[in-house]
């Protein structure tokens, strides 16, 4: 990631975005379940869970708070300006299937299955 920042020991923020279905719920618990929900708001740290087209882009940003050129008009202080430094990593998944229960490839039940040829025949129907 070019002109990254580096990570702290910090816990993150989570923000899940664009898990509006049932399914996209029962994956947005999940995903939210793998971080501690004590976040430490000193770090500034967030990590982001996007769903969009059934695709989840996981990224790690810290936001940084930078004091601007432009004076403000009512107190005449420097306007505060807020963006968004990349930590890394950033990657995308694609769910094929969702195990209930524990980990088991030859005997555990299935909540959901992708099925290619039966799912995938029209590009404007998503089941996240």
């Amino acid at each position: 990631v070019p002109n990254n920042g580096a990570p702290t020991n910090h816990v993150p923020e989570l923000n899940l975005h664009g898990f509006t279905t049932r399914l996209g719920h029962r994956a947005g618990r999940f995903l939210g379940s793998l971080f501690p929900h004590n976040a430490q708001f000193q770090g500034r740290q967030v990590a982001t869970f996007h769903n969009q087209r059934d695709f989840i882009f996981v990224r790690h940003h810290r936001y940084v708070f930078e004091e601007g050129r432009e004076i403000s008009k009512e107190n005449g202080k420097k306007k505060t300006k807020a963006r968004l430094q990349e930590l890394g990593p950033r990657f995308t998944m694609k769910m094929r299937w969702l195990q209930e229960g524990t980990f088991d490839t030859q005997f555990g039940e299935y909540e959901w299955f992708h099925k290619r040829k039966e799912m995938d025949t029209t590009r404007r129907k998503f089941h996240m």
